[in-house]
Formats: structure tokens, sequence, C-alpha cells
């Protein structure tokens, strides 16, 4: 507070105290409210409600004058949820979650902008806006979780028990009914069991109805269910002991989670459960990445498919990513206004898996580029495709990439996270990579071979292990501790980096060819949560393209860099001159985690011509192609210097090259290379006229991680007459539609064109 506010503040204190002695009405003011928070109106009641969820998380509800409701996710932190969970009963909280994680809520919304220091007897004593006074919206109900363990002797008369609440389907799975034998997974057919508090259970199939088996088969990670023998396992069932535990299933076949259908749970009492019925039978069809090889996967592949229209960026595991729709022959998102669960798992199931487990805002999954397509997409459920669904066309004022809708879907449990595991690391993220082989007879555990192991192989491993993304793919492992593992099992792995599981990589097979054998030189990762993701602006690469006729003189710090043609070796220096091609290169980090280079500061060469260090020996090519790919003339970055150039509004720079500073692009910010510095060019002097493709890649090694490679191309169409260029049609490689592609590659005619 200033000077001037304070003695203000004295100045009024001071003729309100004299004021108050003169009248008479003073002496029944009442006394200084306290926090906004602190009147209740009446005791406090709490509950955890929402789905899908265990009994010690949820969305949290309050009743406060006899009507329930929620809170709002703004300024919530762990000390609220540390504050909420001791009034639920618990010791203290794990975690906390926003947008309505576990659904949203109705009624009042009671509490916004919470704030609590976390030491608090009661959420009454926090401070809010007060009660009832929010600006929010049910989508952004808050919700926590609570560790598992119960405050010793708490009274629970303010905790309401809905009594279905203690009867909360936890989980739920598919048991085949002729057990036996090591069954091939995913299993898409059996007795449908429920997770109750006291264990598993079985379903009285009762009334039971399609629309039920809909809803099992999405939570278990399938777009559809088919008929079953009923008859058969009926007969099977006569011959079994059963113990029922739910029965009176009533789902319309739109939900996505059995905890959103009407329920009716046996209870304890319950002596005659299931009378002349028998345990619930649900049969499920995979979705085409998870068909099983035989006429199943056939017979899908066999029907005629037109291109997709949608599809998910960004995502570490299979089935989430953020969502992107095909409009008019180009990708572009989708915004995060009313974004659902409901429109998210018509979205899962048209895409081969189950319903949806999360529909993420905010950009969870990193921000896209290009158009945002739709919002608003108000699904019920029943569409077929997110096409059939309501939804609003919107312009660029109405929402930003920062708002791109994202989802995590359920899919069919598969067994390969048991076939991997890690160990010598410092965290379960990271370790030496250790793969069981061998039949089911006679499994044993063993290393990776680390020759040629990189960032691909290392991220599907980090994908099979459940563990995100991968920070980095290691070739020697010598510093982490040895384990009971020292043979190596698999040599020669090389991965697309899109495969489910290592054993979908190409390998060695059972023969092991290792260069480094022992367990020092045995593959290892770094896993994460997050990762960096590179686009390049392929905008302003059009914009800025020109051609400059350079002299040799000025051109011997790019020499000594390897920045210009073969041929410029045996020209006549300093005499003649160099054609060069250049454009700026704007290159923006859209992902969840800064990009960093891979060598530590102890590795970054100090370059006199520059004036800075380099941490990255390649970071971009830039090539000429003709139309068919043959490159005629490349250009890349031999060395490169990372530094945040520009942020957007909100986002501070973090990285400078100068001074030995730490170099990399943070979140929301972008690296610029203007076309009048060295090296930011294509030596075309040697390249005849004619039709070519110029094309310029980051991280063209993979050196570092992303979340996401497949954008980090750009392509132009370039025409080339023997003294200007024309550039145009630049592009992200994965921004267009196939057939949009074909007509790139055929390179289309010269409208639009632009002549430097």
């Amino acid at each position: 507070m200033s000077d001037r506010r304070l003695a203000w503040g004295q100045q009024w204190g001071l003729w309100g105290l004299l004021l108050c002695m003169l009248t008479p009405w003073c002496l029944g003011a009442p006394s200084p409210s306290p926090s906004p928070a602190a009147g209740t109106g009446g005791k406090l009641r709490f509950r955890l409600a929402g789905f899908p969820r265990k009994h010690y998380e949820g969305r949290v509800e309050i009743q406060r004058a006899g009507e329930w409701g929620t809170i709002c996710d703004d300024d919530f932190t762990l000390q609220a949820a540390h504050v909420l969970c001791r009034e639920l009963g618990f010791t203290e909280a794990t975690g906390w979650t926003h947008s309505a994680k576990y659904g949203a809520g109705t009624g009042r919304i009671w509490l916004d902008n919470l704030n609590c220091r976390g030491t608090e007897k009661s959420v009454a004593e926090c401070n809010s806006r007060g009660w009832g006074n929010s600006d929010c919206t049910h989508e952004e109900d808050a919700g926590v979780v609570c560790k598992d363990q119960r405050l010793p002797g708490f009274s629970d008369s303010n905790i309401i028990e809905v009594e279905e609440q203690h009867l909360q389907v936890e989980e739920i799975r598919l048991k085949p009914a002729v057990g036996g034998g090591r069954r091939p997974l995913p299993v898409t057919e059996g007795l449908v069991e429920v997770r109750l508090p006291g264990g598993w259970a079985q379903v009285c199939d009762r009334g039971w109805n399609p629309q039920n088996s809909r809803v099992v088969c999405g939570m278990l990670g399938f777009p559809s269910e088919r008929r079953v023998n009923a008859a058969f396992y009926r007969l099977l069932a006569q011959r079994q002991r059963h113990s029922f535990g739910l029965h009176g299933v009533a789902c319309l076949g739109t939900e996505a989670h059995l905890s959103l259908c009407p329920l009716e749970f046996y209870r304890g009492n319950d002596t005659a459960r299931c009378p002349g019925g028998a345990p619930a039978v649900v049969s499920c069809v995979p979705g085409p990445l998870y068909a099983t090889p035989s006429g199943q996967r056939k017979k899908q592949s066999s029907q005629p498919r037109g291109e997709p229209r949608l599809r998910l960026k960004g995502g570490a595991r299979p089935g989430e990513g953020r969502v992107e729709v095909l409009r008019g022959g180009e990708w572009g998102t989708v915004c995060d206004h009313k974004w659902d669960l409901q429109s998210a798992s018509v979205l899962c199931r048209e895409l081969g898996f189950g319903s949806a487990r999360e529909a993420l805002s905010g950009a969870r999954m990193g921000q896209g580029m290009g158009p945002v397509h739709l919002s608003e997409v108000r699904c019920s459920g029943r569409e077929a495709s997110l096409w059939s669904c309501p939804y609003k066309n919107i312009t660029a004022e109405d929402c930003s990439h920062a708002q791109d809708a994202a989802v995590r879907c359920n899919v069919p449990y598969t067994g390969v996270e048991t076939m991997i595991r890690l160990s010598g690391g410092r965290s379960r993220y990271e370790g030496r990579v250790e793969v069981q082989v061998g039949g089911p007879g006679s499994p044993r555990w063993g290393l990776i071979c680390g020759d040629d192991w990189g960032t691909l192989e290392a991220m599907v491993a980090c994908r099979q292990l459940g563990l995100g993304y991968a920070n980095h793919g290691l070739q020697e492992t010598w510093y982490w501790d040895s384990g009971n593992v020292t043979d190596l099992v698999l040599s020669g792995v090389r991965c697309t980096g899109s495969e489910l599981s290592l054993g979908e990589c190409a390998h060695h097979g059972t023969h092991i060819a290792c260069k480094r054998t022992g367990t020092r030189f045995a593959a290892g990762v770094i896993c994460s949560e997050t990762a960096s993701d590179l686009i390049l602006h392929s905008a302003l690469v059009q914009e800025t393209a020109y051609i400059e006729d350079r002299p040799l003189h000025m051109l011997y710090c790019a020499a000594e860099e390897n920045c210009l043609a073969r041929s410029a070796r045996a020209a006549n220096w300093p005499y003649g001159h160099r054609r060069l091609l250049r454009f700026s290169s704007q290159i923006h980090n859209l992902g969840r985690a800064d990009f960093r280079p891979k060598a530590g500061r102890h590795s970054w060469v100090w370059h006199e011509c520059h004036g800075h260090y380099h941490s990255m020996d390649i970071f971009t090519h830039y090539d000429i192609l003709t139309p068919n790919g043959t490159k005629v003339a490349e250009g890349h970055k031999a060395s490169f210097c990372l530094e945040d150039t520009e942020c957007y509004e909100d986002v501070s720079k973090r990285y400078e090259c100068a001074n030995f500073g730490e170099q990399g692009i943070t979140v929301g910010c972008w690296d610029l290379y203007r076309h009048d510095i060295d090296c930011q060019w294509i030596d075309i002097t040697d390249v005849k006229p004619g039709n070519y493709i110029l094309q310029v890649v980051i991280n063209p090694n993979y050196e570092v991680a992303e979340s996401d490679f497949t954008n980090n191309a750009m392509k132009c169409n370039c025409k080339y007459d023997g003294h200007r260029i024309w550039v145009h049609n630049c592009h992200i490689g994965d921004a267009f539609s196939e057939e949009a592609n074909r007509r790139f590659e055929r390179y289309p005619g010269q409208a639009n064109n632009q002549i430097v």
C-alpha cells in the first residue's frame, strides 16, 4: 500500500471514530465481517460425486441452506483440496482436478476463487468471492483426490454418503466363460463383472439390453457390441456358482460410463439374487487397431474406406490427443466450448476406440495450427460420426488455439505393459529397458542392445510402459545400478515411432548382433508426461523468399560452417558470387514442454564468426527437390543457437544465446532466423531452371524428442526460370488432405504465385 493510501486510511479512521462517538446508531454497528466464505447459512454438508471414480475422489459438492452445489476451479489449489479432504474425513489430499473431470454438477456454484492456506479447520474459513457469487459454469467444477486414509475418530455427521455411492462401479471387466490356457488379448467376449468396494461381482441379465452392452464395450475400449449366443452361456451358467452384485441396469447407450446409468445394487440381506436369471454376457467388436490378425482384420481392411476426416494429434498413448477435423481439404482443430464426454465419445468410437474417458479443454494436448473449424459441438451420443452432431461455425475471434479440444479414449487392455520394465533409474520414469521374451512356459527377462537405439525406439518403449513421451533414448546406461538381468535378448531394434510395443518393431530376431556388449551399453530411456512440439510458420517462408547473388568475399564465415554447395570449394575465392535462395524461418514451440538441446553446455561449440555458442549440430534441413523427390540442392544449418526471439503476450522469455546463456525454445515462444543472417538460405548456384519443391525439416534426425514429428516438415512449390523464383503453396506437411497433397505433387498452375 502506498504512503498516500495509508495516510488517507488513518485520517478516515480518526473521522470514523469521531462520528461513531457523536451518533447513537454507531453503538449497534456490526463488527467487521470475516472472510467472504465465513457465513455458512447453517451447518455445511459435503459429498463426493461424479464418475468414474473411487470412494476417495470425485467432484466436491457442498450442501448449504438445504441446497447442493459445487466449487469452481478458478484459483483452486492443493491447499484447498487438503481442507476439503479433511472435511470429508480423509487425512489429506494427493491431488485435485479441474474442468469437471468427474462430470458437470447441477444446482448452485457455491464457491469461486477459493483461496485456502491449507491449515484451516473448515472451508468456511477460506477466502472466496462469497457464497453463491460466481461467474463460472459447471464445466469448471473442481474435484479432489484424497489419500485413502481416514481421520481417526472423525465424526461424519456432515458427510452425505448416498448408498449407491458406496456401491460405486469402480471398474469393469469381461471374464471368459471357458477358462484355462493363455487366452489372447484383448478379451472381447465374456461375463460382465463389476468391481464394487467388496470385490468383483457379476451382473444379473434380467432386463439386460443391447444399450447396456454398448456402454460396457465402450468402457472396455471397443467401439460397438454384437449379439452373443445367450443359450450357450446360460447352459454354462448352470454349472457354475456366481456372486451377483448388480441388477436393474437401464442404460440408454449414450452414456460414457456405467455409473451414469440407473443401477440397482443387491444389498447384504438379499438372499435370492437374480432368480431365474444368469450372468450378463457381452461381446464387443474391436476397432481396426486392435483387431486380431486373422479374418477380423482382413474383413475390416477389405471394406472400402474413404480418407479419414478425424484424427488425434500430440498424444503419448493410443486413443488420446488433440482433436483435428478435415474440412475443405485442410486440417483444423475443434474449440473446447461445450466440449463434453458425450461428444468426445462419438469421436472416440468413430476412430475405433471405446467411449471417452476424459474430454479435455484448454489445449491440454498442445496447440494446433491452421483454422479452428468447429465450436460448440453437441452430440447426443447416438451419432455414428462427429460430423452428424450439431456444431457452430466460428471465426478466428470466437476461439483461439489455446482452447483446442482434446480427448482420452478408453482403449482395450492388451497386456503389453507387462512385457517391459525399467531398472536402475532414479525414478519410475527412467531406467535400463528390460523386456520379456520366450514362450508361456519359459519366459525370461533380458536387456536390449544399445546400438542404434534412439528417440523413436524410446518413444515406443515409453508408450508401452504407459509413461508418456520419450525425453531421451540412451545407448549407454553404465551410470545406473546393474540389476540381476545381464543377458542381451534383443538387438537391431528399429521403430518408426508409431508402434504400440517394441514387439512390433523390426529387430534381429533370435540372433543377437551387438557391437558393444555388456550391461553398460544396454538401451535405456527417460520418459516424461509432457513434450515439446515444434512447428514452422510456413506463411512467413512464402512471404520472405527471394534470390540474392552474394559475393564470395562475404561468404568466408558461411563456408567455414559448410553452408554452401560443394562446388563452392572449387570457386575462385574471393572473386565471383553464389546464388542464394533466402527466406525467414520462424519456429514455434506449441507443445507442453520447453524444447532443450540434447547436448549439455560442456559440449557446445563457440563460433567466432557469429559470436555465440551453438548447441546442436543439425537442427534444420533446407532442400530443393524435384517433383519426384530427388534432391538437387541443400542448405542445412550445420550448427544452431536456440533462443526465445518472441513470445505470446502472457509468456516470458527464458532462453537467450548471448553471454553463454541457456538455450532452448519456451512453450508459447518462437525462434526467428531472419532471411538476412548467415546460412539462412539454400545455395542454388548449380540448380537448373525448372519446377521444384522447397522442403524445410525441423529436428530431422529426431535428436530431441517431441510429441509429434509428423508436423516437422514444410513444403512449398517453386518455379525457377534461371533469374527469378516463384514460391507458393507453402504448408506444413500434414496440414492438407491426401487429395490436396496429390495436387501439390502434380505442381498446380501459376495462380496466386509470388514473383521474387
